[in-house]
């Protein structure tokens, strides 16, 4: 795994807090529009269906309750933008249980939130988990569920035609933020500025160093593009093609980088 960045980014537990229970919220509602047909429409999530992508987002959720379950490792032995570089687990048979388990997805999702208020309440933010990543303290956990949140509510959008679901302001800069910073782990270095506004900037890849004035070597796209290419929705060559990342610089093909996680 690649080492972890010097100065590990600090979110604001309360605002993080408030990003999840607010994109969890936006499928809430969003869920309660949609039909029976609907929720039977394919994902781009292998043979997924739009009702399981949905139960998929409840158990991104629960991955607190179920961290929580277990007892507290010693020490952190990860930090949280390692997190992108564990992998998923095999959950497709589990998440396709669970979706036929609840034939009221909304009132599922409701219990997930009020049992992650009630968790949440009785935890401190630094109490440490059992993560598929490594130990982690909670209040870095629940950043990396704004990515599932925000990664899977473009994958609803994305197979419901007409569906807009919102993305929260500070989910959407969280997980910006966090895959960007993963990206910075991925490749160290200094000689590539990817820009990611207004969420985030950070200095990648081996090389000289910029210092001052124009960076050389520069990648910019916009927070959802980023996101796409970093979870692999997106490829590279295609995001280039249709103007939606901008690469300028020797340095400033990060396509071999890119999915940080898939």
């Amino acid at each position: 795994m690649p080492p972890a960045r010097k100065r590990a980014r600090r979110y604001d537990p309360a605002k993080t807090r408030a990003a999840v229970f607010a994109q969890l919220g936006n499928v809430r509602e969003a869920l309660q529009g949609l039909t029976p047909e609907q929720l039977a429409l394919p994902t781009r999530l292998g043979d997924w269906t739009v009702r399981e992508l949905v139960a998929h987002i409840g158990m991104a959720v629960t991955a607190v309750h179920r961290s929580l379950d277990r007892a507290a490792p010693p020490q952190q032995d990860v930090q949280v933008a390692e997190w992108p570089f564990a992998g998923a687990a095999a959950i497709a048979d589990f998440t396709r249980d669970l979706a036929a388990r609840q034939p009221d997805l909304d009132a599922y999702l409701a219990d997930v939130e009020q049992s992650l208020h009630t968790l949440l309440a009785a935890h401190p933010g630094g109490r440490l988990l059992e993560t598929n990543a490594g130990a982690l303290p909670l209040d870095d956990y629940l950043v990396t569920r704004t990515v599932e949140l925000v990664v899977h509510t473009d994958d609803l959008n994305a197979a419901v035609p007409g569906l807009d679901v919102p993305y929260d302001r500070q989910a959407l800069a969280a997980a910006t933020r966090l895959l960007a910073d993963a990206l910075a782990v991925k490749a160290p270095g200094g000689s590539t500025e990817v820009r990611v506004p207004p969420y985030a900037v950070v200095q990648c890849v081996e090389g000289p160093r910029h210092t001052r004035g124009t960076p050389p070597n520069v990648v910019e796209t916009d927070p959802l593009t980023w996101i796409r290419l970093a979870t692999g929705r997106l490829a590279w060559k295609d995001a280039v093609e249709e103007a939606r990342v901008s690469a300028s610089g020797e340095r400033a093909d990060i396509g071999d980088l890119l999915p940080l996680m898939s």
